[in-house]
């Protein structure tokens, strides 16, 4: 059982996993395909799973796969602090431009669900942090976009002071 929360940018959906917790620890379905269908009103066929180890300070993306190669992504820390980005590059959305910005944390289990169109990256809070995501379409180098992480029209706040941001050298390129 999920909770989907909706957000400011239509597709966007948080995911709330019912927990349970006892002396032992805790438990949770991290993923169903019957609820995550439920919980979003659509059908999703995941192809892929990845997995990224970040120290403090790294920020990966804005990163999206074009045309026929867009993927959505459910994304979820398995443990650490991360500030997830999702920003709407769908250029006939009324919220182009816009972004959702979530807290994912190993303590809070939540996820976040990007539908394709949307352009994707995140900053680690904590000391490190392990992030999984699942994508519905293989990736494709050659059909790969970036936005710049610090693109002025997006005016994303990263929660990282500007100093001790780490980038990729792909994502270096890509700042403005």
């Amino acid at each position: 059982m999920i909770e989907a929360i909706k957000t400011d940018i239509e597709g966007v959906v948080i995911l709330k996993p019912r927990v349970f917790n006892d002396e032992r620890g805790y438990f949770f379905e991290s993923f169903s395909k019957k609820d995550l269908e439920e919980a979003l009103g659509r059908k999703v066929d995941f192809v892929q799973d990845n997995e990224s180890k970040s120290s403090y300070g790294v920020v990966r993306g804005l990163h999206f796969q074009t045309g026929e190669f867009a993927q959505a992504k459910l994304v979820r820390v398995i443990s650490g602090t991360v500030l997830d980005i999702a920003v709407d590059i769908r250029k006939d959305s009324p919220t182009y431009g816009k972004y959702v910005a979530v807290e994912l944390s190993g303590d809070n289990h939540l996820q976040l669900f990007i539908p394709r169109g949307l352009a994707h990256g995140f900053s680690v809070l904590s000391e490190e942090a392990v992030f999984q995501y699942k994508c519905d379409n293989y990736y494709a180098p050659e059909h790969e976009g970036h936005a710049a992480w610090n693109d002025p029209e997006f005016a994303i706040d990263w929660k990282v002071p500007q100093d001790k941001i780490i980038l990729s050298e792909k994502d270096r390129k890509n700042g403005k």
